[in-house]
């Protein structure tokens, strides 16, 4: 991903979700996904991907296990 992209997809996820905190950092080697932040933490990945000559962009978000909240009671 070039300069110009990752920043206007940058551009596009603050706007859609409301979050200036969002920062894409560059993949370190050509053809490596880039790294999504909310400030410090990591939250996923943005793959580019080219299909017939169409550009995409994907947002995997990653949650793990131990960053959740406890699991609610459930009453019966």
């Amino acid at each position: 991903m070039t300069e110009t992209e990752i920043a206007r997809v940058q551009t596009y996820l603050r706007k859609t979700l409301g979050n200036d905190k969002i920062i894409i950092q560059p993949p370190e080697k050509a053809g490596q996904s880039a790294e999504v932040m909310l400030g410090d933490e990591f939250v996923g990945t943005l793959h580019r991907d080219v299909d017939e000559g169409e550009v995409s962009y994907a947002l995997h978000v990653v949650i793990l296990e131990e960053d959740l909240p406890a699991a609610p009671t459930v009453r019966r």
